[in-house]
């Protein structure tokens, strides 16, 4: 399971901040996960309540976005939303897309004290 290399990779960048920044404890870790990210988010809740353990992070909260997945359709010319990859378009029905967004996986912040 991917989540895990992902957690730890999580775990080691609360870590880098913490020192840098000089923070003993995290409230809460906000993550931005897109829908077309292939990211099980319950399997990386999973994996992060083991990775966080003993962590400034320990027993943060977890806020998880999951924005919703773009595309640009080459056959109808529109920015179209995309539940998951290998759907059509469904403007059209096309399948000429070139995925735009809600594809990234980022912390996108930490609430600490």
């Amino acid at each position: 399971m991917h989540e895990m290399s992902l957690a730890e990779s999580i775990r080691d960048l609360i870590e880098t901040q913490a020192r840098k920044e000089r923070f003993n404890r995290v409230r809460t870790v906000e993550l931005e996960i897109g829908q077309l990210a292939s990211v099980d988010s319950a399997a990386l809740r999973f994996a992060l309540d083991i990775a966080l353990r003993g962590t400034p992070a320990d027993g943060a909260e977890l806020v998880i976005a999951e924005p919703a997945g773009q595309a640009w359709c080459m056959h109808c010319a529109r920015t179209v939303e995309l539940a998951q990859r290998g759907d059509g378009c469904p403007a059209c029905g096309g399948y000429q897309l070139a995925v735009t967004g809600g594809d990234q996986m980022r912390v996108s912040g930490l609430l600490v004290d």
